[in-house]
């Protein structure tokens, strides 16, 4: 499910929400198979259910330091490239078509075409590097990027692993699949409704800021980081096929923390931790009253059963509170409150048999303080709750040891099933306009290729 971040849809016309949502936030990536060339590993080595991008304990080892691990023989350039397509079913006929150029249900789509470089640069740096043609928005843009050195060292008895990420999107840099970058859903349709709201830190920066981040594993058991991201100009935007259009522009340096502890014993892994940002923010690049503030603390954690390569368990959960001072937003008209809150949590389990086959299930829920000025355009009671579930089976035939195609080439095909409860403040005529929230309900079924 994707989100528009809360105050970018203040100055952006409802009629180009979903093209909005199409091209603000990068969509997760996979396992690249120059990862696994350089590595002589397969998929499955590092990611749980042989595609990504969930990661096994060798996965987040292998990001931890740099990406830059080998052992493979292989002498091809560290280039991968994604194809990822989807047809897309609503409950509801989409009123006006799901998106420009899109009749209003029933719609395949080729949500992005994508390549990579990913691998080491050079001792202790390496790099993953994406770049999106979106097949909906119908733009190129760079999307994520985490170019990052690192480098193990001794202080007494405390072992670390030190490095620096400099990357475009922060928690793109994060190690597990419980924060928003990576976390659940992995992928989802760019023609499926979604929320008018999310945490500034769901995305709502990504691509449109740079920054680097300093971090430390010590004694392999807690983890510990800070960084700091600056808005990237019109023109440097403009030039990375990004639209600054209406973007809520970062004022100063946005300060970014991340914490956790991970302890693995027998077959059993656990990780919890916090992690949090906070910007100022001009509403829609207008400077003429100020900023508004928007700081997000997050609380997540991961549970992973790896017993066998058989059956694989796995939870991820999410918390995040986001306090905003909206002193701007109120003195332009945008917002009726000066302070709101809005909170998310989102919740998922999945079993994998065999690296091959993978089931999951997981709960989402939205929910914060109702404004007219932020809410009443897509609201009938200017509220941003929104809940629900979301089912999804995939099936991965390659990527394993055996598989004919070797770590070059390797496929995911899945059905995704997301159900609304409550949509945008409401189970029922949610926007004055008799829509109910079931009628956003999605059946997604997807192909992704890797090469």
């Amino acid at each position: 499910m994707r989100h528009l971040p809360i105050r970018s849809a203040r100055p952006v016309a409802i009629s180009t929400f979903f093209l909005g949502l199409a091209a603000l936030a990068p969509q997760p990536a996979s396992a690249l198979p120059s990862f696994a060339e350089q590595t002589g590993q397969a998929c499955s080595a590092c990611h749980i259910g042989s595609f990504g991008p969930a990661l096994t304990p060798m996965g987040r080892e292998f990001k931890l330091n740099g990406y830059v691990w080998e052992g493979g023989d292989s002498s091809l350039p560290k280039v991968s490239a994604m194809l990822q397509t989807y047809l897309t079913h609503t409950q509801a006929p989409q009123e006006g078509g799901a998106a420009p150029h899109f009749a209003p249900n029933d719609n395949p789509s080729v949500n992005q075409v994508s390549l990579f470089y990913g691998g080491k640069i050079m001792d202790n740096v390496g790099a993953f590097v994406q770049t999106t043609y979106d097949g909906v928005a119908r733009r190129f843009s760079w999307d994520n990027t985490d170019i990052r050195f690192a480098h193990s060292l001794k202080l007494g008895d405390v072992s670390a692993i030190v490095g620096v990420s400099v990357n475009n999107n922060p928690t793109v840099q994060d190690l597990w699949n419980s924060t928003p970058a990576w976390g659940t859903p992995f992928g989802a349709s760019n023609l499926a409704p979604g929320p008018v709201a999310s945490p500034l830190i769901s995305g709502g920066l990504a691509a449109q800021v740079l920054g680097a981040s300093a971090y430390a594993m010590w004694d392999g058991w807690l983890y510990t980081e800070i960084g700091a991201y600056r808005n990237l100009s019109d023109r440097a935007q403009t030039t990375l096929g990004v639209s600054p259009y209406g973007e809520n522009r970062v004022s100063g340096t946005v300060p970014y923390w991340r914490v956790a502890l991970q302890h693995q014993f027998g077959v059993n892994y656990v990780s919890v931790g916090t992690f949090g940002l906070s910007a100022d923010l001009y509403p829609g690049q207008d400077q003429s009253q100020g900023t508004d503030r928007d700081t997000d603390v997050g609380l997540d954690a991961t549970y992973d059963y790896l017993g066998d390569e058989d059956h694989n368990y796995s939870v991820y959960a999410t918390f995040i509170n986001e306090q905003q001072s909206l002193g701007a937003s109120s003195a332009l008209g945008n917002s009726s409150n000066t302070s709101n809150k809005l909170r998310s949590a989102n919740i998922t389990g999945a079993f994998t048999y065999q690296q091959t086959y993978t089931f999951s299930l997981g709960y989402f829920n939205i929910w914060g303080t109702s404004d007219a000025g932020l809410y009443s355009s897509v609201s009938a009671n200017n509220s941003p709750n929104s809940n629900g579930f979301m089912a999804e089976a995939d099936y991965t035939p390659f990527g394993k040891d055996d598989s004919p195609f070797g770590p070059h080439v390797n496929l995911r095909l899945g059905l995704q099933y997301t159900d609304y409860l409550k949509f945008d403040g409401a189970s029922s005529n949610y926007d004055g306009a008799g829509h109910s929230a079931a009628g956003n309900n999605t059946l997604a079924a997807f192909a992704w290729f890797m090469f």
